[in-house]
């Protein structure tokens, strides 16, 4: 059965609010970035419908921003010729749990820990996610769980992640610089990897930019496969 990664995306990492507005699915992000702040199409749009949402996610404070799946063609037509700019092009990697669970992970590496830490949130600070990216967190309804990454005796990263039916996925991959190109990056997959097939899962995936060399270095390496894509168009 083909998995409906919107829905997934929605689960893991959910928007304040939701609304629907003619063939628009919209939402209040509350500040915690572009994935939960879009509006997406259900259906096809007119140009009028593209105005009425528009207005209404200015309404809500936000940018005029749009998800684009791959489905989306005539939508993604209709803004570039509104002058909407592509914004983060998007990967979606996926493997099944026991992929990843072949190895043992190293003692004292990854611990996991909900609600997190306080120094968990400054190490996602330091990343940029402060804490309307951990109010997302918190609004994630699922089976749910973040990981302390050590390093060197050291807090050294931290990582999100959450189910949704049996998809489990990862969010919020944070590595401190000095402990980055140590490995950690993999034991945190793999952390992931064993949580989600205690719970339950059947896949495992991750979402990242398609800018991101060395995310995308990461899940190849680890051998996930791109599964799915996504990216924004936003009007300034």
């Amino acid at each position: 059965m083909s998995i409906n990664w919107p829905d997934i995306v929605d689960g893991t990492w959910p928007a304040a609010r939701y609304e629907a507005l003619g063939p628009f699915r919209l939402r209040e992000g509350q500040g915690g970035g572009s994935r939960v702040s879009a509006s997406n199409a259900l259906g096809d749009a007119t140009e009028a419908d593209i105005i009425a949402a528009e207005g209404a996610m200015q309404a809500m404070g936000q940018k005029r921003i749009f998800c684009l799946w791959p489905d989306d063609h005539k939508l993604d037509a209709q803004l570039e010729a509104r002058g909407y700019e592509v914004l983060d092009p998007v990967n979606i990697y996926a493997c099944p749990p026991e992929h990843l669970t072949d190895q043992p992970l190293p003692r004292v590496t990854a611990f996991g820990i909900w609600p997190p830490l306080a120094v968990m949130e400054e190490i996602w600070a330091k990343g940029g996610i402060g804490p309307e990216r951990l109010a997302v967190m918190e609004r994630a309804a699922g089976p749910k769980t973040a990981f302390l990454l050590r390093h060197s005796d050291r807090p050294a990263g931290t990582v999100f992640m959450a189910m949704q039916g049996d998809v489990a996925m990862v969010h919020a991959l944070e590595i401190l610089p000095d402990h980055r190109r140590q490995g950690l990056g993999q034991w945190a997959m793999r952390a992931a990897a064993f949580w989600a097939r205690d719970n339950g899962a059947k896949t495992l995936s991750v979402i990242c930019t398609k800018t991101n060399d060395g995310a995308n270095g990461l899940y190849r390496a680890l051998g996930m496969e791109i599964v799915g894509e996504y990216h924004y168009r936003q009007r300034v």
